[in-house]
């Protein structure tokens, strides 16, 4: 797709991996390190919070949070009295999209977007997402969503199964990966877009399990490059502008905390007895947490209870910032979204959603991979509970139940969190574990800001 001045935009791909930084470049990446080596790599500054749906935002509407609204993977509804986590519609993303402002200069430019977060319902041209079936009987069956409707069915057909449960759980791996690589090409090779956005997402799983201990994680660090090749080679054929970024490193943590005890302990949090166990009760708390990795975003029931909260974490190890909402404004957060309180972790802690203060009163969802009713991210969903003998056979013989149409609970989750070894989302200084972003077009700072990297694609895709 060359550039005219009836077409004034370059074919573009830009290959987002998920917590890739410097510090994993080298020995175990040999086609990468060879790569960027050829190109323009510059550090992204990290950006709070730095999560997958509010980078992603960031990047594709120059906007920071308290702007487009992403202020995390979740947050908590007040008028449904509900927290809300990975939710897909793009109508939450306020701001133009760079797709958008490019098709108002070409009526014929056109977007791929290849499981980039807050997909459905996207104006992109195409878009794939994953969305599993929730049957009657409790099953959830594996499946991705598509605009327009038939190209799930043809990529599944050519492909196979979207491979939801390795795409995230215990069994996630390289397989979710190569299979949006795939049908990413396979999507190119049938539409030719003028962007295409494309999403990796398989070294955060074994960063945040294992931390970046790079002889640990050689072997998933050969599986991305290989990926990486296969994408970057069949582009650089088609004379397409490729840019390489993330959206955040990971660094080592060892120090989880449990804020929402916390701040039950003071008889702030609320819970309600079901069978026997303990939900949260957001609704009737007076203060609770919404976890999300690094970043908690505390939600009090009125403004009398801030002082309390902020004098109570004001000496809780690990906590490097509290940020009220006038703090908020100093790092682009402050948007109606946001939690009264913002607690940002340091570069070696996290923030858990554990509410309960006995593991016997844990709701049911706490075992079982389940993003959408836990009221916060749960990294350890990404393992079997290794306190438990046999657990992989039994977890083979519930899926033997499942493929038998019976009722299963694949309740195999473990709650503790200190097998969890890295984690991201805060600030820090260590730029080895910043993120970056990588073209062919040379750029005269080696640190930008997250809202510059909407910039950047424009201009790459421009000029």
């Amino acid at each position: 797709m060359k550039q005219t001045k009836s077409n004034p935009f370059k074919k573009t791909v830009v290959i987002d991996v998920v917590g890739l930084s410097t510090h994993l470049v080298g020995e175990f990446t040999p086609f990468l390190k060879k790569y960027l080596e050829k190109k323009e790599t510059r550090l992204i500054e990290p950006m709070l919070p730095a999560l997958t749906t509010s980078s992603q935002s960031t990047y594709l509407t120059g906007e920071w949070p308290n702007k487009h609204g992403i202020v995390g993977n979740g947050w908590y509804d007040a008028d449904d009295s509900e927290i809300k986590f990975w939710k897909q519609s793009n109508h939450l993303v306020g701001g133009e999209k760079i797709w958008e402002r490019a098709k108002k200069i070409d009526p014929n430019f056109t977007c791929s977007k290849m499981f980039w977060w807050y997909n459905m319902y996207a104006s992109a041209d195409y878009s794939v997402t994953p969305r599993p079936q929730y049957h009657a009987d409790g099953v959830k069956a594996p499946d991705c969503y598509s605009n327009p409707p038939e190209l799930r069915d043809e990529l599944q057909k050519a492909l196979g199964q979207f491979p939801l449960f390795h795409f995230w759980g215990p069994n996630a791996n390289i397989k979710s990966t190569k299979w949006i690589a795939d049908a990413t090409i396979l999507v190119d090779q049938k539409h030719n877009p003028t962007l295409t956005l494309v999403y990796l997402p398989h070294l955060d799983y074994c960063l945040q399990k294992f931390g970046p201990n790079l002889n640990v994680i050689q072997k998933e660090l050969r599986e991305i490059d290989s990926v990486l090749k296969q994408l970057i080679t069949y582009y650089e054929s088609k004379n397409t502008q490729i840019i390489l970024l993330s959206e955040y490193g990971i660094t080592e943590v060892n120090n989880p905390i449990h804020i929402n005890r916390i701040l039950r302990e003071k008889g702030l949090v609320s819970v309600r007895k079901e069978r026997w166990y303990e939900l949260l009760d957001p609704g009737a708390s007076k203060a609770f947490a919404v976890s999300d990795h690094q970043i908690a975003h505390i939600y009090c029931k009125d403004s009398s209870i801030q002082k309390q909260v902020v004098d109570l974490l004001k000496d809780v190890p690990g906590i490097s910032l509290i940020l009220d909402k006038k703090a908020q404004k100093k790092y682009h957060i402050d948007h109606k979204r946001s939690g009264d309180i913002v607690v940002v972790a340091d570069s070696e802690s996290w923030f858990t959603y554990y509410y309960w203060l006995d593991d016997k009163l844990a709701p049911d969802y706490a075992r079982l991979v389940d993003i959408h009713r836990k009221p916060g991210y749960d990294p350890c969903e990404m393992f079997m509970d290794p306190k438990k003998p046999g657990i992989r056979l039994r977890a083979g013989l519930k899926l033997l139940r499942k493929k038998l149409g019976f009722r299963y609970l694949m309740d195999v989750i473990p709650l503790d969190s200190h097998l969890v070894k890295g984690s991201h989302g805060a600030l820090h200084g260590k730029r080895e574990f910043y993120p970056i972003f990588s073209s062919d077009k040379p750029y005269p700072k080696k640190e930008i800001s997250a809202n510059k990297v909407y910039d950047l694609i424009w201009d790459q895709m421009t000029s």
